[in-house]
């Protein structure tokens, strides 16, 4: 890898997500796996859903 490449991947290390942003992301994630596979999904859906399992 060249060594830009390689400094990237150090800082990226080094981040650590708060709860919000995880959540997001597990949102975000949920919501584009669902979309693939049912296009009437909506974002609000897969918020709710995560709203009503926590």
């Amino acid at each position: 890898m060249n060594e830009r490449l390689n400094h990237l991947i150090e800082i990226a290390r080094g981040v650590r997500m708060t709860e919000p942003q995880k959540t997001e992301q597990r949102i975000s994630f949920a919501y584009g796996t669902a979309k693939i596979e049912n296009d009437n999904v909506t974002r609000e859906m897969v918020e709710r859903a995560a709203a009503k399992s926590e």
